[in-house]
């Protein structure tokens, strides 16, 4: 079969069920798949822990499914500008695990290279190192943090070919590449889907070996937070 797919529902079918793990790009709501998301959304599949820097805003992109009640857990750096997603947390109807943002990068890195766990001193002798394995190196003291996988993650690019190589756009790029990795299956949400050899291969980020389906779609690319200076 090809890679290339008509809709996000389409993308999906087959892949979403009860309890999975999911990797969706997006920093804030910069580079997020908001199709995908919302075609997870439709699947109904619940129990999911997802995996991304922080969860969209309130009614949109994953702050789709925690309206939904679809997600049981988070792993996550960020969970701010979402009030739905403070307040599950805080009223114990949400799990969440708490990363830095470089060990959250790290993590997905490692588990899309095969690497099970490495060793790091970003947040020894906080909270984030209870339960954790500590090693000396030096005179240093480590953390061990393990890999992350995914059952299927979602991406958002600017360009695609039908082969799945992939071109981010500017800081859209963020967690994308290595999610890509990370993703028993990973599907691409992109603007545009061009021919096969027009992508310079000096410059593409994901290679389509990582990619098993993609699919073009027109995102409202919402603005986060809009500050205007007075004149």
């Amino acid at each position: 079969m090809g890679k290339v797919y008509e809709t996000s529902n389409a993308a999906l079918a087959g892949l979403p069920f009860d309890g999975m793990t999911v990797m969706s790009s997006g920093f804030g709501l910069c580079g997020i798949p908001e199709n995908l998301i919302a075609a997870l959304r439709d699947s109904g599949a619940k129990d999911m822990t997802v995996i991304s820097n922080n969860a969209g805003v309130d009614g949109f992109g994953l702050g789709q499914l925690l309206e939904t009640r679809q997600i049981r857990k988070m792993v996550s750096s960020y969970v701010g500008e979402n009030k739905e997603f403070e307040r599950q947390y805080l009223g114990g109807e949400l799990e969440l695990e708490f990363n830095p943002q470089g060990t959250l990068a790290e993590r997905i890195r490692a588990g899309g290279s095969g690497i099970p766990g490495f060793y790091t001193k970003t947040g020894v002798g906080t909270v984030i190192a209870q339960g954790k394995e500590h090693k000396e190196f030096g005179a240093e003291t480590y953390i061990m943090e393990t890999g992350l996988k995914a059952d299927m993650s979602i991406i958002k690019a600017w360009r695609g070919d039908a082969e799945g190589n992939l071109i981010f756009k500017a800081t859209a790029r963020n967690f994308a590449p290595l999610m890509a990795m990370a993703g028993k299956v990973t599907i691409a949400e992109v603007d545009e889907i061009v021919p096969i050899g027009s992508l310079d291969p000096n410059f593409i980020h994901t290679a389509g070996i990582f990619v098993q389906r993609i699919v073009e779609a027109k995102c409202e690319k919402r603005i986060e937070q809009l500050t205007l200076r007075e004149v």
